[in-house]
């Protein structure tokens, strides 16, 4: 190849202008010699400083998963067509088995494998429902990994304290030099993570950069003052009723309105009692609501602007009984019980505003008999709606009471109301369902079938079914996996769409017992 003897400039000159008007050189001579000067000033070029690698991620300690558990992992992480339409043939939906699988091998304590962690993020990431089971799961590595990929940051800003290490005891200069300098998420996990191994230190962590704090991260730090919430945060709570954010001063209200003996607490109660009294020559109750908010109820929380349809009064009442300790209420009704409370009528149609507004208080306080004595009886005609207690405050006030009287309500809800309002009901129940639960559900499926009923209806509880039942009770499904015939007056194709349906069912609880024998072999 000819050396060349023009510098860049002469060559980039004659490229423009062309090679008659600029040099004497040939087109093809004078692309031969800018190919080999390309070469020599790419040659030429001293290499930049590289790049520091990143800091080694934390080391998992839990042990790793048995062969067949991981085999699973790849093939549900593998699955992402999910399951959407109408007919989904007889294949379980391997998606939807994925916040289950993850569940289990939480509880096993598994560490998850390298080499599947990028797709178990890339789940996550689509799913915000799969978030807390999954970055569990993922551990340490989560967050290094999230750090290294932006379509992952959503780990760093997880639900506080997922993925974090407990901070070790005595290591308080290494704790307090993290929550000065970390990272805003870092941040609210380790105070996530400490309040749950001491409370006490976590909030003093907090009190000392408080009045540093921008509103929107105080909001944040506030929230996880909920877990380990004691009569020894009311000073701090106290202090921030008088914050400049208005989402700060109400979500301080809040927490002190579940403390039962804070000053806070007392002074709601006040204002509600006197809002409402028992007639004792009538023995039904009767409420005068406030006629003014005025600034003591706005510093203890009361929000003094209604929505759009809610009458004024009203709603500076429930939010005064909402607040109000349920403990204050028996002495006010000469000594009657929570059931015996709720049975009194109530005058001029205040009933629903003040079942509502107990209701409120029974799930904040997590009041266990309120909660019962508002459910009353599942078999009761106005359970299923439309009661002072509507189906969604009751589904609440289900999740305050223990795994199984909560399942028991909800089967006897069923086997007197059938399945038509039950879903929100079904959805605070633990999974694996109870078994009279469970074959409370199955039976309501039968019989909506055998009733000719639309099945399409039926799709989202039987979709819980698959999830929630337990997975030994296949056995007795096999009988309804069976084809049978469209029932007399029934939508055509009704049939086989139940048969394909529970067909499903049971192939889908295979496959979950399956999961759960791979997760723990013997």
């Amino acid at each position: 190849m000819t050396t060349p003897t023009a510098t860049w400039d002469d060559l980039v000159s004659a490229a423009l202008l062309g090679t008659e008007r600029r040099s004497d050189r040939a087109p093809l001579a004078l692309l031969d010699e800018a190919a080999v000067q390309t070469v020599r000033r790419r040659a030429g070029l001293r290499p930049g400083a590289a790049a520091a690698p990143p800091e080694r991620a934390d080391d998992d300690p839990r042990p790793p998963l048995p062969t067949a558990a991981r085999q699973r992992l790849s093939m549900l992480l593998a699955d992402r067509s999910g399951g959407g339409g109408s007919r989904r043939g007889t294949a379980p939906d391997l998606l939807e088995l994925l916040p289950q699988w993850l569940a289990t091998a939480n509880a096993h304590g598994y560490a998850a494998p390298p080499e599947l962690l990028p797709a178990l993020l890339d789940a996550a990431r689509g799913r915000t429902d799969l978030r807390p089971q999954a970055l569990t799961f993922a551990g340490p590595r989560a967050r290094w990994l999230a750090r290294l990929n932006p379509d992952w940051k959503f780990a760093l800003r997880a639900a506080p304290g997922a993925g974090a290490a407990l901070p070790v005891p005595k290591e308080d200069e290494r704790i307090r030099q993290r929550w000065e300098e970390g990272l805003f998420a870092e941040r609210v996990a380790l105070l996530a993570a400490l309040r749950a191994h001491d409370p006490v230190a976590a909030r003093e962590l907090l009190a000392g950069t408080w009045g540093t704090e921008r509103a929107e991260d105080r909001l944040m730090f506030l929230d996880s003052l909920r877990t380990g919430l004691g009569d020894a945060d009311e000073p701090f709570l106290e202090q921030a009723l008088t914050d400049r954010s208005k989402n700060v001063r109400a979500t301080a209200a809040e927490l002190l309105s579940a403390l039962p003996r804070s000053a806070l607490a007392a002074r709601m109660a006040d204002r509600a009692l006197s809002c409402v009294a028992l007639d004792r020559a009538d023995g039904v109750i009767v409420v005068e609501a406030p006629h003014e908010c005025d600034a003591g109820m706005e510093r203890d929380g009361v929000v003094a602007k209604s929505p759009t349809g809610r009458g004024e009064r009203a709603w500076w009442l429930g939010q005064l009984v909402e607040a109000a300790p349920l403990g204050r209420w028996p002495d006010r009704f000469g000594g009657r019980s929570p059931e015996e409370i709720v049975a009194l009528p109530v005058a001029d149609d205040w009933r629903g505003e003040l079942h509502a507004a107990w209701c409120r208080a029974a799930v904040r306080q997590r009041d266990i008999g309120w909660s019962r004595a508002l459910l009353g009886a599942p078999t009761a005609p106005e359970a299923a709606g439309p009661g002072a207690v509507s189906l969604a405050e009751r589904a609440k006030l289900l999740a305050a009471l223990p795994g199984a009287e909560r399942a028991e309500w909800v089967a006897e809800f069923i086997a007197a109301h059938g399945l038509s309002e039950a879903f929100q009901l079904l959805g605070v129940c633990g999974a694996p369902w109870a078994r009279s639960l469970g074959r409370s559900v199955v039976d309501a499926l039968n019989i909506a079938r055998d009733a000719g009923s639309y099945p399409w209806s039926f799709s989202g509880v039987m979709g819980l079914a698959e999830r929630c039942l337990d997975p030994e009770e296949v056995e007795r499904l096999d009988g309804l996996a069976a084809a049978v015939e469209d029932p007399e007056g029934s939508a055509p194709g009704a049939g086989a769409y139940w048969t394909e349906a529970f067909q499903r069912l049971t192939s889908t609880l295979r496959l979950r017992r399956t999961m759960r024998a791979e997760l723990n072999p013997v």
